[in-house]
C-alpha cells in the first residue's frame, strides 16, 4: 500500500406527491469574495486510498452494549408509558421561518453553488445558546420517506462542554413544507437501574435515524435511541433527571432515553467520530462515518462504513459478530481535514460509490467547500470568476440524502436547507 507522511499517525413505496410539487425556490446567497488563491491545487484532497489491512481497520471497531430491558422498564414505570414521534409533533409550537423571512446575515450562511432549493431559518429564542450539529429525516428511517403518517426532519443541537453539556433533538413536522413547526426532546441516558437519568453530554456532530433507532455521535462512539420510547416530563425546571416525585429535562417536555451504545474498542489509533449518514445504495444498508479533525490542519481523515443488521429482532442496530463487535466493512483515508458533512451514494449502474465531503472554512476563508471523492480523484462544486471551490455553506454542516425526493438536507448556522443531489453533480468543476 502506498504510504504518506502523517502529522499525527500513519495513514490508515409511498408516493411523495406534494413533497415534490411546485417550482424550486430561487435563493440568492449574498455576493462572496473568492480569492484566486482558493483555486490552488492545495485545496484538492486527491483520491481516496483504501484501507484494507486489519491493522488499519482494527481501530474502527465498535463494541455494542445494550441497556438491560429491566432498566428501560423501570424508567417507563416511573415516568409513565412511552409515547412516540407523533406525540412530539403534535406538541410542536415553534416555527421555522421560510427563506423570505430569514435575515440577510442568515441568508449569507447558505451555499453559493449549488443554490438551495428550499431554505428555512430557526427561531432565535428557541435556539439561543444552542449549536446546530446534525440532521436526519424520515427519509432515512424508511425508504418511502414516511414515519407512520408523517414526514419528519430531526435536527440535533448541543450546548455547554463535553462533560457538562446538553444535547437535544428538534422534531420538525415536514408534512407541509411551506410551514415547518417543531418541538424538542432532550437526549438522556438511564442511570441507577432506570430510577433516574442523566443528560447526554456530547456534541452532536452526526446523527442517523434508521428504522426505529436513532444513532448519534458521542465522545468515544455512538449512542442509540429507540424512537418508540419518547417519554414525557412532568416538571419544568433547569434540572435534568428525577426531581422529587417528578421528572425534569432542562425545560424540555420530552426526553429520549438511550437504549444502548457502541464504543470504540480502545486502540491508541481510534478516531474521534464526526459526521454520520445513511447509505441505502449498499446491500445491506450501511452507516457511514467520518473522522473529526480540525479544519486547516495537516491531519488526514478516515472514512468508513458499518453494515446494519438484517435480523428483524435487531431493527436499526449495527451488524455485530458473536462477541458483540461491529467491524468496518469498508474504509478509506482522505487527505482532507475539517470534514463536517459526509454522504456516500452509488448511482444506479455505477461500479463504485461517490463520497461527498463538506469541509469547514479555513481560517482565511468565508465559505466551506463540498467535494466528491472516489478512488480515482476528487472534484469540488465551484463558483465565482476564479472558478474556485469555496462555494458551500459558511458552516459546513451535515449531509442527509432523502432518497424518495433526491434531495440532500443540511444546516449552516441557523439556516436549514435542501439541495438536489443532481444540482450538486452539475456544480462540480
Amino acid at each position: 500500500m502506498k504510504q504518506r507522511g502523517r502529522h499525527r499517525r500513519r495513514k490508515q413505496g409511498r408516493a411523495v406527491r406534494a413533497f415534490l410539487a411546485g417550482t424550486a425556490l430561487a435563493l440568492t446567497a449574498a455576493a462572496t469574495m473568492i480569492s484566486a488563491s482558493q483555486a490552488t491545487v492545495g485545496d484538492n484532497p486527491g483520491a481516496l486510498e483504501p484501507l484494507t489491512r486489519a491493522s488499519d481497520t482494527r481501530a474502527l471497531a465498535l463494541r455494542e452494549q445494550l441497556v438491560p430491558q429491566s432498566t428501560l422498564d423501570e424508567l417507563a414505570s416511573g415516568m409513565g408509558r412511552p409515547v412516540g414521534v407523533r406525540a412530539v409533533l403534535e406538541s410542536a409550537d415553534r416555527d421555522l421561518r421560510a427563506a423570505s423571512g430569514c435575515t440577510a446575515d442568515e441568508r449569507t450562511a447558505l451555499p453559493v453553488a449549488p443554490a438551495a432549493k428550499r431554505a428555512y431559518c430557526w427561531d432565535a429564542a428557541g435556539t439561543r445558546g444552542w449549536r446546530a450539529g446534525a440532521v436526519t429525516t424520515s427519509g432515512d428511517a424508511d425508504d418511502d420517506g414516511w414515519w407512520n403518517d408523517n414526514r419528519v426532519l430531526l435536527s440535533g443541537w448541543s450546548r455547554g462542554t463535553a462533560d457538562r453539556g446538553l444535547a437535544r433533538v428538534a422534531f420538525v413536522d415536514a408534512n407541509g413544507l411551506d410551514h415547518l413547526r417543531y418541538s424538542s426532546a432532550l437526549l438522556v441516558v438511564p442511570v441507577d437501574g432506570g430510577r433516574d437519568y442523566r443528560a447526554l453530554s456530547s456534541r452532536l456532530s452526526g446523527m442517523v435515524w434508521y428504522q426505529d433507532k436513532l444513532l448519534v455521535t458521542a465522545a468515544d462512539g455512538l449512542y442509540v435511541y429507540d424512537m418508540n420510547r419518547v417519554q414525557r416530563t412532568t416538571v419544568d425546571s433547569p434540572a435534568v433527571g428525577r426531581v422529587g416525585d417528578g421528572w425534569s429535562a432542562h425545560g424540555q417536555r420530552f426526553v429520549l432515553p438511550a437504549i444502548g451504545s457502541y464504543r470504540l474498542t480502545g486502540s491508541d489509533d481510534a478516531p474521534r467520530l464526526g459526521a454520520l449518514s445513511l447509505d441505502r445504495s449498499t446491500a445491506p444498508d450501511s452507516l457511514v462515518a467520518g473522522e473529526w479533525t480540525p479544519a486547516d490542519s495537516e491531519e488526514h481523515s478516515r472514512l468508513w462504513r458499518y453494515d446494519f443488521d438484517t435480523d428483524l429482532a435487531r431493527t436499526g442496530l449495527l451488524s455485530v459478530d458473536a462477541t458483540g463487535v461491529a467491524s468496518a466493512v469498508e474504509a478509506y483515508e482522505t487527505e482532507a481535514s475539517g470534514i463536517r458533512g459526509l454522504l456516500s451514494h452509488r448511482a444506479a449502474g455505477a461500479d463504485r460509490s461517490d463520497w461527498y465531503l463538506g469541509h469547514d472554512p479555513g481560517t482565511t476563508d468565508r465559505q466551506g467547500s463540498l467535494w466528491r471523492q472516489d478512488t480515482e480523484g476528487a472534484e469540488a462544486t465551484r463558483c465565482g470568476s476564479e472558478n474556485a471551490p469555496r462555494c458551500w455553506g459558511v458552516q459546513a454542516g451535515p449531509l442527509s440524502y432523502w432518497e424518495a425526493t433526491g434531495e440532500v438536507w443540511s444546516q449552516s448556522g441557523r439556516a436549514l436547507f435542501t439541495v438536489p443531489l443532481t444540482s450538486i453533480a452539475q456544480a462540480l468543476g
